[in-house]
């Protein structure tokens, strides 16, 4: 029986991918005591990564779009860490979010509300977090989103 997450998220057309091997000498995340930490999550999709500078070759909608990648992505390492049952996920803690940009673009929040929005949407007020949204001058592999999240599990 599909979890209550999962319904919702079929319910938005969304199918969780299996959550991605570490990319370097990492974990994707730490479990301690009721929280789980995961490292941060790339914009990709299922055609590969989703690669882009904003405010040179993006724009704020396009950005927003690869921090919803990232969100995706964030939940299915926390599938992952609670044994494959996304009930187990209580409360979306905290989220950094990283955005490949120049130094004259300033829309970084609007870009992680992609993150943000969509976890709202999927889990109600548990997804409702604090968090921080960062300018990088580049990520890895040349991306325009990198998330990392703190989730409470039961």
């Amino acid at each position: 029986m599909p979890s209550q997450i999962e319904t919702r998220l079929a319910d938005l057309g969304v199918t969780l991918p299996d959550a991605a091997a570490p990319a370097a000498n990492y974990v994707p995340y730490v479990q301690v005591g009721d929280l789980v930490f995961v490292s941060g999550q790339v914009s990709m999709d299922e055609n590969g990564l989703i690669k882009g500078k904003l405010g040179a070759d993006m724009d704020v909608d396009g950005g927003v779009a690869a921090a919803r990648r990232c969100a995706i992505m964030l939940l299915a390492q926390a599938r992952a860490a609670c044994g494959g049952d996304l009930d187990r996920l209580t409360r979306v803690v905290k989220l950094t979010g990283f955005v490949n940009s120049t130094d004259t673009f300033g829309d970084q929040p609007k870009v992680i509300n992609g993150c943000s929005d969509f976890l709202v949407e999927v889990l109600g007020d548990a997804g409702r977090h604090s968090r921080s949204a960062v300018s990088a001058a580049s990520l890895p592999f040349g991306v325009a989103v990198e998330v990392e999240a703190i989730f409470q599990i039961s």
